[in-house]
């Protein structure tokens, strides 16, 4: 059978807070704050994105929504009890695996989203199944709290960069499209990570999914209002780059500018929400008055009884916790302490048919290898007046601030003057990009990670073999090459890039040979 639920008016004390729950609250409230302090550089990390970044500005409120969410249903979580749940050290032990991971690998977004899990599995473990059932939302709603999106950005430019072409030729403007920048006869325009739209995309999913909870019932409803969030920002954003195309063409890029800045921080995407929210009045399911859960349909959840066992005490899910994270951050920094081997000193090889030359970009052009032990950058020229510029990386381990493949490494230094435009062609299984420095000058570069035996032009393959290594407590070298050269008279980029890969043999040993000193 099923426990009957309690009735606040039997078991409150003179505050009106149950005992269960008292107890409940201060064990998790100590068990958070000291999950934020051990795991504090995540959190520093995450509040320095919220408070620096514009893009995760309105995740300030989240805390504070997630407050307010659990006051709406508090009268219903009084009439259930709290009880300690032994299952939910799995999960808890899951959280902080995935943060090991994330240590491992230098991902810093993994890392992040197991803190906030730990969070989340804390509760599940001293609350129990049956109380956080109660506050599955809520708990749910966490997730917002983890700075994600910057991966969104490049598709996001493209489709931006798409929307507006279609609209300016349809507006009988003349222009041309190459890749993100868009050619008109009031200047150039080029669709930078700024414009792409992400961070309203990403405020408005946070809105949506809490006006989807609040507001709809039914889940059909609550999906096609979340496609609706999803889709109209995109569709507006796209709108937002053509005006500012089109006022260009009459007022000058310099002023259109100026307007679209004013527009998009305080006017149109304000209108562009009140008009989804406009649109999805009328199918709003939810009275103002109704119940945000029922007590007595949770507490007669056959299935949560099932699931909840033999009792358990506060007492055990503690040291269970605390032992976990000791061994958790244990784990952690031993691993990390782990460096591979390295020679003194590196040399780029001598490769057939080519000579080595000055480097002399036409456009300044350096890769960034944050944390690097070794770092060279040379070019190569061969008779055919083909150059090719190569850049090598040589890491004794991966951690936070010094990832091979993290954000902001390799051929695209961010606000260097350069812009991702597309990308390349494919050249021996490396991550081809084609970059544009001020909409003048063409580069395509070829990027390559080497670790162990894995040769890849995949960062995602590249953390999973440092992960590997970390977990086996495996010390190995990792090692980024970039091949890369600009488009200019007689030096078409992918000829010269195919003709150099020829050259230089197979990539793997290549590498190896580089980063042995040889």
């Amino acid at each position: 059978m099923p426990p009957e639920i309690t009735s606040p008016a039997v078991v409150t004390t003179e505050k009106g807070i149950p005992p269960a729950w008292r107890r409940a609250g201060r064990d998790l409230g100590l068990v958070w704050l000291a999950l934020i302090v051990l795991f504090r550089s995540d959190w520093a990390a995450m509040f320095r994105q919220w408070w620096d970044i514009s893009t995760y500005n309105h995740i300030l409120l989240v805390p504070a929504i997630i407050g307010w969410l659990v006051w709406q249903r508090w009268p219903e979580l009084l009439r259930l009890e709290p009880q300690p749940w032994r299952w939910g050290v799995v999960p808890f032990a899951l959280a902080l695996l995935g943060w090991v991971l994330g240590s491992f690998a230098g991902f810093d977004l993994l890392r992040q989203a197991a803190a906030v899990a730990m969070l989340i599995a804390s509760a599940l473990l001293l609350l129990g199944p049956r109380v956080c059932l109660g506050l599955l939302f809520p708990l749910t709603y966490m997730a917002f709290l983890v700075p994600f999106g910057d991966e969104l950005v490049p598709p996001l430019q493209t489709i931006t960069a798409k929307l507006t072409i279609a609209l300016v030729n349809l507006s009988g403007i003349p222009a041309t499209i190459d890749g993100v920048f868009i050619h008109t006869p009031a200047g150039l325009f080029v669709v930078a990570e700024a414009c792409s739209g992400v961070k309203f995309l990403i405020a408005m999913i946070a809105l949506g999914t809490l006006v989807a909870n609040v507001t709809f019932r039914s889940w059909g409803r609550r999906a096609g209002f979340m496609a609706l969030c999803v889709i109209v920002p995109i569709l507006a954003n796209g709108v937002r780059a053509w005006g500012t195309v089109f006022a260009a063409q009459h007022v000058g890029a310099e002023k259109a500018a100026g307007i679209d800045h004013l527009i998009y921080g305080w006017i149109f995407f304000a209108v562009v929400i009140a008009a989804v929210l406009a649109m999805s009045w009328r199918f709003f399911d939810r009275g103002p008055n109704d119940r945000m859960i029922d007590a007595q349909a949770i507490a007669q959840t056959n299935w949560v009884t099932r699931f909840e066992g033999k009792p358990f005490t506060n007492h055990l899910g503690l040291l269970g916790m605390a032992g976990l994270a000791g061994l958790a951050l244990g784990w952690s920094a031993y691993a990390q302490s782990l460096q591979a081997p390295l020679p003194g000193q590196i040399f780029l090889p001598e490769v057939a048919g080519w000579q080595r030359a000055d480097f002399a970009p036409t456009a300044k052009w350096e890769p960034r290898a944050k944390g690097a032990e070794h770092r060279l950058l040379g070019s190569y020229t061969d008779g055919q007046g083909r150059r090719v510029d190569v850049f090598f990386a040589q890491y004794a381990s991966q951690a936070e601030g010094k990832e091979a493949g993290g954000f902001g490494e390799g051929a695209l230094r961010p606000e260097s003057g350069w812009a991702w435009t597309s990308s390349g062609p494919a050249i021996g299984g490396a991550k081809s990009e084609r970059l544009v420095y001020e909409g003048t000058t063409e580069r395509l570069a070829l990027t390559w990670y080497r670790t162990g035996d894995l040769l890849t032009g995949s960062n995602t393959r590249l953390k999973l073999a440092n992960i590997a290594d970390r977990l086996l407590l495996r010390a190995r070298p990792t090692a980024m090459l970039i091949f890369s050269a600009e488009a200019a008279p007689g030096n078409d980029p992918a000829a010269a890039l195919a003709a150099f890969h020829r050259a230089a043999g197979e990539i793997g040993p290549w590498m190896d040979r580089i980063g042995q000193g040889g």
